[in-house]
């Protein structure tokens, strides 16, 4: 009797405990990866068109979108809601058509990366306790990261600040010629006509020193000539990358269109700028004057005319979408850290030296890229282990036809 009573009752007890860690252990995985930290993060590209809850801004606020529309749905309109619109997607169309047919930007982002951000709104924009806790323990890897960003900001301004230095230089080098040309002029005129130095030797090493001047210039001019480097205008609008790329996160090629499949970045037109600043009309570092005249420029439909930075020769080809789309290049590679400037300025030389470095040196994504299918021999040559690399001059990046055509 004894054992029969009791064997049941500790086979009941043993279900039960499995029964708890199992509910223990579902709940641990529900909460794993959601509302991280990596979420918060990248909600910001949402934040320059979304509300959580609040006032409403471009696009409609995301409180309980989750009720409103299945995960499934929401992965595919977050990656790529134009895709969605052409295709005709119902709940697609009429949520354009309900937010003035405004484009919402492509995300390259992962379905657990989407899932995470559905589970941060749903939390009302707020990082799970488990990850706060992680974060204010670990003070020695918060330290050292903080140390490492400290550093690395110090490095970015030193080199910022070289290339104000060098800009400044040049901007000064016209000033300098003009002056010693005129100083040349005035040592020979007195020498040959007013005569009002009578110490020739004074004559003499004005010209001089004004002669080597004028020759140093000038050699350095024609050296650059074609080249712009340090290059920065002054804009018709004082617009800051590092607000709208850095502080924003607003993706390249929401602005710059044709960067993928042109030979043109393009420039984007006012009506673009009104996605945003059809909400937001004030700046806290320009205030309302600078967006008052990009406002302007879509009411009236003059356009803005800004002045172009970066310029190459007209003998020379270059295409955007060839070194971008197959080179799989970053826009930093050739442009410099954009997303830290306000004005932006020509970082690179962009000689045809420098190019053909970069062509003779850099290892193209050969394998499994589509626009190099036709090169069967190197192709061979690379599975062969022949070839450990392919660099642009090996698939016409040296040749002079390339570019000057």
């Amino acid at each position: 009797m004894m054992n029969t009573f009791t064997s049941p009752g500790r086979s009941g007890l043993l279900r039960h405990v499995i029964t708890l860690v199992m509910i223990l252990l579902l709940f641990s995985v529900s909460r794993l990866g959601a509302q991280t930290p990596e979420a918060e993060k990248n909600f910001q590209q949402c934040k320059a068109c979304h509300n959580i809850e609040g006032p409403k801004l471009v696009g409609p606020n995301l409180a309980g979108v989750t009720q409103r529309h299945t995960q499934e749905w929401l992965i595919r309109f977050i990656r790529n809601s134009q895709e969605m619109i052409q295709a005709g997607d119902p709940e697609a169309v009429k949520l354009w058509e309900e937010n003035n047919r405004i484009p919402m930007p492509p995300h390259n982002l992962t379905d657990e990366q989407i899932i995470d951000i559905l589970k941060y709104i749903d939390n009302g924009g707020k990082v799970a306790p488990e990850y706060l806790a992680a974060d204010q323990t670990d003070e020695a890897k918060a330290a050292q990261a903080a140390l490492a960003a400290q550093i690395a900001a110090e490095q970015e301004a030193r080199q910022i600040r070289l290339q104000e230095i060098e800009r400044d230089a040049n901007r000064n080098f016209g000033t300098t010629f003009f002056i010693s040309l005129i100083v040349l002029l005035l040592a020979l005129f007195d020498l040959f006509v007013t005569k009002v130095v009578k110490a020739r030797f004074v004559h003499i090493t004005m010209s001089l020193v004004a002669v080597f001047i004028i020759i140093e210039i000038t050699y350095k001019e024609a050296t650059a000539l074609g080249r712009q480097q340090y290059y920065q205008p002054t804009q018709p609008v004082w617009f800051s990358h590092k607000v709208h790329a850095e502080q924003n996160q607003i993706d390249c090629k929401y602005c710059h269109t044709g960067v993928d499949y042109g030979k043109q970045a393009g420039i984007p037109n006012a009506g673009l700028c009104m996605n945003c600043h059809n909400v937001v009309r004030q700046g806290k570092i320009t205030g309302t004057e600078e967006i008052a005249k990009v406002i302007k420029a879509w009411e009236t439909g003059q356009p803005i005319e800004w002045v172009r930075v970066h310029n190459l020769p007209d003998h020379v080809y270059f295409n955007h979408a060839q070194h971008v789309n197959a080179g799989k290049l970053d826009c930093a590679e050739c442009h410099g850290k954009v997303e830290t400037m306000h004005e932006v300025m020509q970082v690179n030389s962009l000689s045809m030296g420098w190019c053909l470095d970069c062509h003779r040196t850099r290892e193209v994504q050969f394998a499994n890229n589509g626009f190099y299918e036709t090169y069967a021999k190197l192709h061979e040559q690379f599975k062969n282990g022949q070839i450990r690399k392919v660099t642009p001059d090996m698939v016409g990046g040296g040749e002079c036809m390339k570019c000057h055509y």
